[in-house]
């Protein structure tokens, strides 16, 4: 009967000692602590990235303009600079 639960204990410890999830677990509080965090996190970078207009105007000739809050997140690209030219050898 030894001889049968010896490797049964040599086995159930490699187990437990072999799975570090096992040894560092962390409390429930403390899982749920960090999921609401990363959630709220991602909830502001989604509202951060939705653009945001001011209130409609309507001009006297009846044309309505909607301006966004933060145009400078609209960046026009900028024209690539023209090659510079090399200098003419001389001969």
């Amino acid at each position: 009967m030894k001889k049968v639960l010896a490797p049964i204990a040599i086995a159930l410890s490699l187990a437990v000692a072999g799975n570090p999830a096992v040894a560092a677990e962390k409390s429930p509080e403390e899982l749920a602590r960090e999921g609401l965090a990363k959630l709220l996190s991602a909830l502001d970078l989604f509202i951060g990235s939705i653009p945001q207009y001011a209130t409609p105007e309507i001009l006297p000739n009846g044309d309505i303009i909607i301006r966004r809050i933060h145009p400078e997140t609209e960046k026009t690209p900028t024209p690539a600079p023209a090659p510079a030219e090399k200098p003419k050898d001389s001969i």
